[in-house]
């Protein structure tokens, strides 16, 4: 945009669902910086925005800028550094500031409607003397049962408390008299509703407990490459974790907690929050489950320093902390971690990008490194800690490999092996505590005719529609349509038509059939849809209340439950043959960290793991619990053919409702890359995606890979700024893609 005049300008990020950015002139005596908060006019109105950044006004455009109406806030909301992270962001994942900008401000506390919670407060002002205190309880016994009460709490109390409306021309009464003030007090939105935390103590660690825990502690004092924390399932890595926190508060610095799913959440803030309950609400948590008005609330505690430790899912790496000294990424290898809309980051790296920012410690702790990570140790860029034994001494589960193949000649459509149901029966038998995992919601996979083998599939995605019973219903779980189920099939009306597959919600009907007496619990996102519902489930069954939970990948990691002593894995291949180079990597982590949540106390752990493909390098890898084995098995395949972590991998993609324009643009923006390409970058062809259909958009992508990412972004950058697509066909470059 032009400027006119010779005076800087500010570059404002207006507030809304678009991205608008307006340059406007900055009046005499203010003082606007980066990350600064302002009020701007907009057409004939006022409008609230972001100053991205300020710039020199040396060009004419033949009329003045308009000035900003007012400085909200005079520091800036997003510190320097963060604002520096920002700025590298912008240019490393190809995306406009304007939408970095948004990942580092949440929403909550860029928009007007949001704003601190506050309450009415009685103050007692002037005691009434005994004379005056006698004609009032004769006159106005109401407004006299107010002074006593007042007096009793100390001179001050909520309206509420009081007895709100109710009293309003008695307030107002005391008020005129000169007995009573009234004043507005911010309340604290608080996610964990006021539960009390009690106080514990650190525990012992063992020998190599301590070792991690001083190299971790000389890096915070001293400086020092990131640290890659592999410690086996149940090696104590939280109580590392904490023990390293509390060295940096010591310190009066703070720290940064980063967990994969919300999942994992609660224990983990009710660790820590136990553990620093003597330095007060010294906790703040972020993640998409709060309200706006919770988050808002713990954003700006943390801004003001009143939160000095910050616990949360992948946009809390943007937490506006102070003095940062330590930044943990539990879980690293999770794939969550990874932004799946526009700017695409993934929130390891960028925690390992801030803690360079920061000049801070960072920490990545996983039983399961991600290949990056185990690759960056051993080309001498992170340094290592392992934990291979577990905290209290006790054994790795003993796992046991089921061949289903087998086992469906015994029982057609068995989802519990013999072997599986008998370890459960006895496990119940002693009150012992039982995790089977399925990797799939729903009641049944598919409708399928078996007539003519049609399946019913969703009308705006390329996927069969799933049925639940619970609704009655065939849900899509990419985009959430719904359909009623057909008595015949649509397509050749034959009454036939039946479920195919199963899913977490049948399993559970199966369970409460074969174990009447035990207690069932499911954990997915469809039953866990009200809010605190997954955390008083996971409560329950540490109170010993549930006997059996059946869930997805949220019970997967993480969670801590002594009395555990089985956990069953119900078709381990779900996600081992989809077209992705990961696969293998994922379902090894997968079955590595499920099979950790057994035997976590003082019984000893075993699991039962059901496939189809036994001899999987995947399956047979995790079932030895060999990590190093596994990953220099696959660090090989990856090397042999160009794949990450030895190259930078970016996945280009274009989706339209018109599936021909999609195609033909992606086609014409592979033939400009494929001109003059750089040596360094492998272009791949373009295909449809995998899942071809989403939410009515068809889908189209390329891969892109080059050890060098600022040379594949940058060229990539140059091609598209050339290449505007058609009006209704979307561009989707992501760096680094973690999904194909």
């Amino acid at each position: 945009m032009s400027l006119f005049g010779p005076s800087p300008a500010a570059r404002v990020l207006i507030d809304g669902p678009n991205e608008l950015v307006f340059d406007y002139a900055i009046p005499e005596g203010m003082n606007p910086m980066p990350g600064c908060r302002v009020k701007v006019p907009l057409r004939n109105r006022n409008s609230t925005g972001t100053v991205l950044d300020v710039i020199d006004n040396d060009q004419d455009l033949g009329f003045s800028l308009r000035p900003l109406s007012s400085l909200i806030d005079e520091e800036p909301l997003v510190t320097p550094k963060l604002m520096e992270l920002g700025h590298w962001m912008a240019k490393y994942y190809n995306a406009p500031m304007e939408q970095i900008m948004r990942a580092l401000l949440p929403e909550s506390v860029r928009q007007e409607l949001h704003s601190e919670k506050t309450r009415k407060v009685v103050v007692l002002a002037n005691k009434p003397d005994e004379e005056a205190a006698a004609k009032l309880a004769k006159r106005a016994p109401k407004q006299s049962l107010i002074i006593s009460l007042l007096e009793a709490a100390g001179g001050e109390m909520a309206l509420a408390d009081l007895g709100g409306s109710s009293i309003t021309s008695s307030i107002k009464s005391l008020a005129k008299a000169g007995y009573i003030t009234t004043k507005d007090e911010a309340v604290r939105r608080d996610p964990d509703q006021g539960e009390e935390f009690l106080q514990d103590e650190p525990l012992k660690l063992n020998d190599e407990q301590e070792v991690g825990l001083e190299i971790i502690t000389k890096t915070i004092d001293d400086g020092g490459k990131p640290i890659l924390l592999h410690g086996v399932t149940g090696a104590g890595k939280t109580e590392v974790y904490l023990q390293a926190t509390q060295h940096v508060i010591n310190q009066g610095k703070s720290a940064l907690i980063l967990v994969p799913e919300i999942a994992l959440t609660p224990q983990t803030v009710q660790r820590f929050k136990s553990r620093f309950a003597n330095i007060g609400d010294a906790v703040a948590v972020l993640h998409s489950n709060l309200s706006q008005g919770e988050r808002f609330d713990e954003w700006h505690r943390i801004r003001k320093g009143e939160a000095r430790i910050v616990i949360g899912a992948r946009s809390a790496v943007f937490a506006p902390l102070y003095k940062l000294g330590l930044i943990i990424v539990d879980e690293e290898h999770e794939n969550t971690y990874k932004q799946e809309v526009a700017p695409r980051y993934h929130g390891r790296d960028m925690a390992v990008l801030r803690a360079h920012f920061e000049k801070c410690a960072v920490v990545l702790g996983s039983a399961t490194p991600s290949l990056e990570s185990y690759q960056n140790y051993l080309a001498e860029k992170y340094q290592l800690v392992e934990l291979k034994k577990r905290a209290d001494d006790q054994s790795m589960p003993i796992i046991r490999i089921i061949d289903m193949r087998i086992e469906s000649h015994k029982h057609k459509g068995a989802i519990l092996s013999d072997a599986l149901r008998g370890r459960m029966d006895n496990k119940l038998e002693k009150g012992e505590q039982i995790i089977l995992f399925l990797n799939r919601r729903g009641f049944a996979r598919s409708l399928q005719c078996p007539a003519c083998g049609h399946v019913c599939e969703c009308n705006h995605c390329a996927v069969p529609l799933t049925y639940h019973r619970a609704e009655e219903r065939l849900i899509c779980h990419i985009c959430g349509h719904q359909a009623i189920v057909p008595k015949n099939c649509p397509e050749c009306n034959d009454p036939a038509i039946r479920l195919q597959g199963y899913g977490t919600e049948k399993v559970e009907g199966v369970l409460q059939k074969l174990f009447p007496r035990a207690k069932v619990a499911r954990i997915d996102a469809d039953a866990m849809r009200k809010k605190n519902a997954l955390k008083n489930t996971l409560t329950a069954f540490r109170q010993k209340k549930i006997d059996i939970i059946i869930g997805t990948q949220m019970i997967a990691k993480g969670l801590h439950f002594p009395n555990v002593t089985l956990v069953g894995i119900l078709n381990a291949d779900l996600g081992l043959h989809i077209p992705d180079f990961r696969a293998g990597e994922r379902t090894f982590q997968l079955l590595t960290q499920v099979a950790g949540r057994a035997g976590r106390g003082e019984l000893e752990g075993e699991v039962i793991v059901q496939t189809f493909t036994p001899h999987s390098p995947s399956i047979q890898f995790a079932r030895h619990h060999d990590f190093n084995g596994y990953a220099d098995q696959e660090l090989e395949f990856r090397s042999q053919f160009g794949y990450p972590p030895f190259t930078h991998c970016a996945l280009l993609g274009t989706r339209s409702s018109h599936e021909r324009r999609a195609e033909f643009t992606l086609e014409n923006i592979h033939q400009r890359l494929a001109k003059n390409l750089p040596e360094g970058i492998y272009l791949g062809e373009p295909l449809p995606a995998a899942l071809t259909k989403a939410h009515g958009q068809y889908r189209f992508q390329l891969m892109l890979r080059s050890p060098s990412a600022r040379l594949l972004s940058n060229y990539v950058n140059k091609i598209l700024t050339a290449t505007p697509p058609p009006e209704d066909v979307t561009i989707v470059f992501d760096m680094d893609a973690m999904g194909f």
